[in-house]
């Protein structure tokens, strides 16, 4: 029996499970905070909506450029120095935007809070790899899935609830204390489970691979209002992609191994999450411009309209890892998916006279699809892979959902506006309030219609997806 596999034995799941779930709370729930807050930091900092955009389109930027990367840094730290790392560098961040004297140190903040972030998911997907056996995974797997979509979906409620009765810093004053709490929790349970190889370095690839996500990321997240800029930095980004994929394939040590896609349910299961990605980030820009813009409601009603359904998604998450461990991922993905795409047609019937609670058990349902689908093709794609792919293989995954969030949002918003204008084009009055609304319903059910055809498309991949047999070494240490 090898030392890894000694260690596997010894350790604590229970506790480094819990340590690496509460980080990953307190980061992912800062991504959906400030959301709510941005108009509130125009007026404050006396900025306009372009400059003040940029404390979103920053940390998906500095998150996008880390992702790929952070299969070498797990080569370089150990688990300890990664995780507890990430969340001090987290935690300066957090400290930073919650004094900030002027919207430039806020920025500085949010970008160092991102550097933090971005670390965080890949440690903790790492580590339940390493540290379950395959036949267990899925109930882990879970409990990520309960963090992945509780805390977006607590995020703007509980922004609105603050805004209303504090100031915009008691955003970061309240995350202090839950950082803080996870750095100390984690210095006394966490422990090393992955083992140290420092890779060599390749300088070239980590600039192609910032150049080449780093401009899609942001190229994407600007649309049409980045003009040229956003049209120059896709074309560099594009084109630094395909240079970073030629050298990973023609180097000894990758920094991204995509060695990876030999594993047919891994590139099976990776199709599948980014169709997936695409249409979730397609409902998650959408729905809440329809309950503003046609419903009118506030931020925060918009808010308490989508939390029931994230809080069902978190709650049904681990349920759904057990059920993965028992049944496999299609009695999971195929029903979860044809959930989702009635769900997506029945988006595309919206009209402006809709009801809130319509839109709730809609939204719900949704999430409910969801549950079923995203970590049970995750862990049926990662336990296809042997245990020294596991970094590869999950930075591959993240960045491309990351990819794909960011292209689907740029995409479906243009599908919307194009649908919007081509109704208000045929209009007799486009500019009565009421035809403005029905174009902007009209666009969005254009958008709607778009990503069921990508549902569609996902459902009859899931048919093929079946089981995956752990690798020997797998077997012989789990």
């Amino acid at each position: 029996m090898t030392t890894l596999a000694k260690t596997k034995q010894e350790i604590k799941r229970g506790p480094i499970t819990v340590a690496l779930i509460i980080g990953a709370f307190v980061a992912i729930l800062n991504e959906t905070l400030l959301n709510i807050a941005l108009s509130d930091l125009i007026g404050y900092f006396h900025v306009t909506a372009t400059t003040v955009q940029w404390l979103t389109t920053a940390y998906l930027l500095v998150i996008g450029v880390l992702m790929p990367v952070t299969a070498l840094l797990t080569g370089w730290f150990t688990t300890r120095q990664m995780f507890l790392g990430a969340m001090t560098i987290f935690l300066i961040g957090t400290v930073i935007c919650g004094f900030a004297p002027t919207f430039s140190f806020l920025l500085v903040g949010r970008v160092i809070q991102a550097a933090g972030s971005g670390l965080i998911l890949p440690v903790m997907m790492n580590t339940i790899l390493f540290i379950y056996p395959p036949d267990k995974r899925g109930g882990a797997m879970g409990l990520i899935g309960l963090v992945i979509m509780f805390a977006p979906a607590l995020g703007p409620t509980l922004s609105g609830l603050i805004i209303a009765s504090l100031s915009w810093r008691w955003l970061f004053y309240l995350v202090l204390p839950l950082a803080v709490f996870s750095i100390l929790f984690a210095a006394r349970y966490l422990t090393d489970v992955s083992q140290v190889t420092k890779p060599k370095v390749d300088v070239v690839s980590v600039i192609l691979s910032t150049l080449g996500f780093g401009g899609l990321v942001y190229g994407m997240g600007s649309g049409a209002e980045g003009g040229w800029l956003s049209i120059v930095l896709l074309v560099v980004g594009v084109a630094s992609l395909i240079l970073f994929v030629w050298r990973q394939l023609a180097i000894t040590n990758p920094i991204l191994d995509f060695r990876a896609f030999k594993y047919p349910m891994y590139t099976l299961a990776t199709i599948i999450l980014i169709l997936v990605m695409v249409t979730l980030f397609a409902t998650m820009i959408l729905l809440p411009l329809y309950l503003q813009q046609a419903l009118l409601l506030s931020s925060f009603s918009a808010g308490l309209v989508l939390l029931p359904g994230g809080l069902i998604n978190g709650m049904l998450s681990p349920v759904m890892g057990k059920l993965f461990d028992k049944f496999g991922p299609r009695w999971l993905v195929t029903p979860g998916l044809l959930i989702m795409c009635i769900v997506i047609w029945l988006f595309s019937r919206l009209t402006v006279s809709e009801s809130m609670l319509y839109v709730i058990i809609l939204y719900a349902a949704l999430l409910i699809g969801m549950s079923m689908v995203m970590m049970p093709v995750t862990t049926t794609g990662m336990n296809q892979l042997p245990k020294q792919m596991y970094p590869h293989g999950t930075a591959i995954m993240n960045t491309l959902q990351q990819v794909a969030g960011g292209i689907g949002t740029a995409l479906f918003i243009g599908i919307m506006v194009s649908g919007q204008q081509a109704y208000l084009s045929r209009s007799a009055n486009p500019e009565a309030p009421a035809q403005m609304l029905q174009g902007l319903v009209a666009g969005m059910s254009r958008a709607f219609f778009i990503a069921l055809v990508v549902g569609v498309i996902s459902l009859l991949l899931s048919l093929f997806l079946k089981r995956t047999v752990a690798p020997k070494e797998d077997h012989a240490e789990g």
